[in-house]
């Protein structure tokens, strides 16, 4: 991938709790390697990785 080779990254943050949220909503946050509140993970700027994002939105900022 490009991001590999020095190509688009992606900050996300957790800034709120899954607690409460879907199942789903709770793997796709381990999936980005969210863990626990307000950690930060630098992600390659994939389509997976938008997609994924993209349906927790509402509990992840993103920078890049």
């Amino acid at each position: 991938m490009t991001a590999a080779n020095g190509g688009k990254k992606l900050r996300v943050t957790q800034v709120k709790s899954e607690i409460g949220y879907d199942r789903r909503q709770r793997k796709t946050l381990l999936g980005l390697g969210l863990r626990r509140l307000h950690q930060t993970v630098e992600l390659a700027d994939t389509p997976a990785v938008r997609g994924m994002i993209a349906k927790v939105s509402h509990l992840v900022s993103v920078e890049g």
